[in-house]
């Protein structure tokens, strides 16, 4: 498969491209049986979305620059930008770090925990999940820093999936590590979506380029084929506008030009393939539509700040 083969494209549109790109390449869950008094330190982890949600009792998330969010039984909270933050029984209490209380793996990528004081119990779900695609990325990128779900908020398929997630983890159960982690895959990408149909912020920027009709077709195309000479003559023709008022209506909607964002697009792809497959430097520079290794490793270290073979040893 190459890197614009149309079979790795579900969406119809630029807007659906993106939410298509929403597929978990790494994740780690957690279930924690809490007792009063409670605090767990959540580390950062770059490029991970945190999800938390307590499926007894209740709970604060504290993250620096915001004021504490209270999260009752049913609610989830999304923390996308991979900022470290912590949970606490009651705000302010002291809190020990995620990895200080003995686990039990369940799976290699589920643990149980157990911590507290003996007192009121509160259960968590809880993980850390990652998007590797380059469409996924931008979409992760314009998300607001911490994102709250209600459960006495109105939405039939996400309150579906949370009463489902929260059934399943009231007890253990066989086959319920399986369960929980695919539910909770589920209901992340729910949350995104309800967020992009209900938030003003997403109706601007990067996500209102995607609906629109013409800059969308021309940011779809990218997604696409990132390998092909595009324009903004070619792209302007693709989408049937001048070539000034394309360039000038994509720059307002995106928030840059159209060869800069198919450039820093192509690097986003090239850094996936750098940390995913073995893929040498050169051949990955004729993928992306570059004649010489040579100037693929100029374009890429202008965007990133690295080269590319500092990258794939990161």
């Amino acid at each position: 498969m190459t890197i614009s083969d149309p079979s790795m494209w579900r969406g119809t549109d630029a807007l659906g491209d993106a939410l298509h790109a929403l597929r978990m390449q790494g994740a780690f869950y957690i279930r924690s049986e809490l007792t009063d008094p409670w605090g767990l330190d959540i580390p950062a982890m770059s490029d991970c979305i945190w999800f938390h949600m307590p499926v007894a009792g209740d709970c604060w998330l504290e993250l620096d620059g915001h004021d504490p969010t209270l999260l009752r039984t049913g609610d989830c909270v999304l923390v996308p930008h991979g900022r470290g933050h912590s949970l606490v029984g009651a705000p302010g209490q002291p809190s020990v770090s995620m990895y200080e209380p003995e686990a039990e793996w369940v799976s290699d990528r589920y643990i149980v925990i157990e911590h507290g004081g003996g007192g009121p119990a509160t259960t968590l779900v809880c993980g850390a999940v990652k998007f590797e695609h380059p469409s996924a990325r931008g979409l992760l990128d314009v998300l607001p820093e911490v994102m709250q779900v209600q459960s006495s908020a109105g939405r039939s398929r996400l309150g579906a999936t949370l009463d489902l997630l929260t059934m399943e983890a009231a007890d253990r159960r066989p086959g319920g590590e399986a369960v929980i982690t695919r539910l909770a895959d589920i209901l992340v990408i729910q949350m995104i979506r309800a967020w992009m149909e209900d938030d003003p912020a997403a109706q601007t920027g990067w996500l209102g380029a995607l609906r629109d009709k013409q800059i969308g077709r021309a940011i779809l195309a990218i997604h696409r084929e990132p390998e092909r000479d595009w324009t903004v003559e070619s792209l302007a023709r693709h989408v049937a506008m001048s070539r000034s008022a394309f360039a000038a209506r994509f720059t307002e909607m995106v928030g840059e030009p159209a060869v800069s964002y198919l450039t820093r697009y192509r690097m986003q792809v090239a850094t996936t393939e750098l940390a995913e497959t073995g893929v040498v430097v050169s051949e990955l520079a004729g993928r992306l539509g570059y004649r010489s290794e040579a100037a693929f490793s100029r374009a890429y270290k202008r965007t990133t700040g690295v080269s590319p073979g500092s990258m794939r040893k990161r």
